[in-house]
């Protein structure tokens, strides 16, 4: 018996029409964690009736050979199949999304950068100029100092700090709203890719293509795998702000900028923090972002390099903050 048992009946479950999650995580559950006891359960088709519906357990039966077709193809594009019962799987995003949890993550690169610290970014993807600078900014102080950079490889905001971490020489996941098998590198960072520093997660069949629903739900996993989330720019409606208001339902830490005169890409920022977001503001010294509190989310979760959070509140100065994308030669 092995891991990649688990991880093939899962997909097979998973493949059943209707059936998600939520009642794949119950099966696991039956088992009371116990990987074996799971494939004893899984070989044993009269207890798979107490669970599936009979169209359920023929649709199961039925598609072993495509279920073993698609198998292969990830083995050959050598994915890392990650189960729930994994000890590798991320303790923050199974803790946070309970029976919703993801019961398949699928990793091509370097799947252990899922159990290190990390900040998640999203935003606009037609971020402001200002915007995609705060990212850069912001990005390039974590990713420096060994936090991963999360976010959802699109356009916009969600590249820059992919492309800044990557830039600085950290690290960063990159999380699809498609199957794995759908993943191709983007043109905009295909020049700083380096697979020792880049994780490429799905949570869904290797198949699916991309749909807003499914981004939704990748929005939804992003908040459960960081410490914090720094939202950019976000309109009043869409991805960007659902995805802020994932991380309030979640209690993750939400950071948000607000300026006068924020372009309509940025209009959602000022709705998220009366609703719990914490506002992200510029120092006067550094003229960068004042990302101590971020910091401090990240050190709830997991430590941090202790030295240079000492040295960063030292060093930053914690007087005269600024609104985050205000001009430092308009203050006296």
């Amino acid at each position: 018996m092995t891991r990649n048992d688990i991880a093939y009946y899962l997909l097979r479950l998973l493949e059943i029409p209707g059936l998600g999650a939520v009642k794949t995580n119950s099966i696991v559950d039956l088992s009371g964690a116990d990987p074996q006891g799971l494939l004893d359960f899984f070989k044993d088709e009269a207890r798979l009736r107490t669970v599936l519906t009979e169209k359920q357990l023929e649709a199961f039966i039925a598609n072993e050979d495509k279920a073993r077709h698609t198998w292969n193809q990830l083995a050959e594009k050598e994915v890392k199949i990650l189960t729930v019962l994994d000890e590798s799987y991320p303790k923050l995003l199974r803790d946070r999304l309970r029976e919703k949890t993801p019961p398949l993550l699928m990793v091509l690169g370097n799947y252990q950068l899922l159990g290190k610290p990390s900040i998640g970014f999203c935003g606009s993807r037609k971020a402001s100029e200002r915007g995609l600078a705060t990212a850069v900014d912001c990005t390039d102080q974590l990713a420096r100092q060994g936090i991963n950079i999360v976010s959802g490889y699109a356009a916009g905001v969600d590249m820059a700090a992919h492309h800044a971490a990557l830039e600085c020489g950290g690290t960063t996941t990159l999380v699809l709203c498609e199957g794995i098998l759908h993943f191709k590198i983007k043109r905009d960072i295909k020049d700083l890719w380096d697979w020792g520093r880049i994780a490429m997660l799905s949570e869904f069949l290797p198949g699916v293509p991309w749909s807003v629903r499914n981004a939704m739900q990748r929005n939804k996993t992003i908040c459960g795998l960081v410490s914090a989330m720094i939202l950019i720019e976000s309109a009043g409606k869409g991805g960007s702000i659902q995805a802020g208001r994932a991380c309030l339902e979640m209690g993750v830490p939400l950071f948000a900028p607000v300026y006068a005169g924020m372009p309509e890409t940025a209009v959602g920022n000022r709705e998220l923090l009366t609703q719990g977001a914490r506002e992200l503001l510029k120092n006067r010294k550094t003229n960068r972002a004042n990302m101590t509190k971020v910091f401090s989310a990240v050190e709830q979760n997991q430590p941090v390099n202790p030295d240079y959070a000492r040295r960063y509140v030292i060093e930053s100065g914690l007087g005269g903050q600024l609104s985050l994308f205000d001009n430092k030669g308009d203050y006296k």
